[in-house]
């Protein structure tokens, strides 16, 4: 019996910048958790990496991703911009769309593989 074998997709925003599963998750993370050093937590992520990963897409996109704010006694906020939002919707389209059609190859990939070894 093969292994499963998988992919992911990245995508190359101009020259310099790539959206791909680890920023589309950190996007998720922060969508889901209202901050990014939470966000980065779940991931094993400093909040100095997290926050130079936002960085690096809002500066990629017309309009900021995420936006964050200093709180008081219960601390900042952060949320995804409305396209922020729509950035890691269309992502993940992208992910299914892209899943859904190399399905058979990628299983017939995974027959071809030699078994690990335990």
């Amino acid at each position: 019996m093969g292994e499963e074998a998988s992919i992911s997709l990245r995508i190359e925003l101009g020259t310099d910048t790539l959206l791909g599963p680890g920023k589309a998750a950190l996007l998720g993370g922060i969508r889901e958790t209202g901050s990014i050093a939470a966000a980065g937590r779940r991931m094993g992520m400093s909040y100095k990496r997290a926050w130079y990963l936002i960085d690096t897409l809002n500066k990629a996109f017309r309009e900021p991703l995420v936006t964050a704010s200093r709180g008081g006694k219960t601390g900042g906020v952060t949320q995804l911009t409305p396209m922020g939002d729509e950035i890691l919707d269309c992502y993940q389209r992208m992910e299914r769309l892209t899943l859904t059609a190399v399905a058979v190859e990628l299983e017939l990939l995974g027959t071809l593989m030699k078994p690990t070894v335990a």
